[in-house]
């Protein structure tokens, strides 16, 4: 069983995002074909934890992904997907806080300065 086996996006919530996206094919400028599968990785990162490093290449390259995830940021991109879809009981997962991320076990506690 591989990552992509573990999708979490229903096609109704991707239905429901799509046309907040940039990037489509109806836009001028660029466009991926990629998008569902760029958005599946951001909830791979959310559900996870885990660093941009560790991002499966199923997802795509870990760099370009953190990029593409940060311009969206900056354009609202997140921000109105989160809006729409916060009615939405099935999206839970789509709300990450910081109250559900926890740290390392070694991750506190060390003395500064190192060994």
């Amino acid at each position: 069983m591989g990552v992509l086996d573990r999708l979490v996006l229903s096609d109704a919530a991707w239905e429901r995002m799509a046309s907040l996206i940039i990037g489509r094919p109806d836009q001028k400028g660029s466009t991926r074909s990629d998008n569902r599968l760029f958005v599946e990785g951001m909830l791979w990162i959310a559900r996870t934890g885990a660093p941009w490093r560790d991002l499966p290449e199923a997802f795509g390259d870990w760099n370009s992904t953190f990029r593409r995830f940060s311009r969206w940021s900056g354009k609202g991109v997140w921000q109105r997907i989160s809006e729409r879809m916060s009615d939405d009981p099935d999206c839970e997962y789509l709300i990450v806080g910081s109250t559900i991320i926890r740290a390392h076990q070694h991750a506190a506690g060390a003395k500064k300065g190192g060994v």
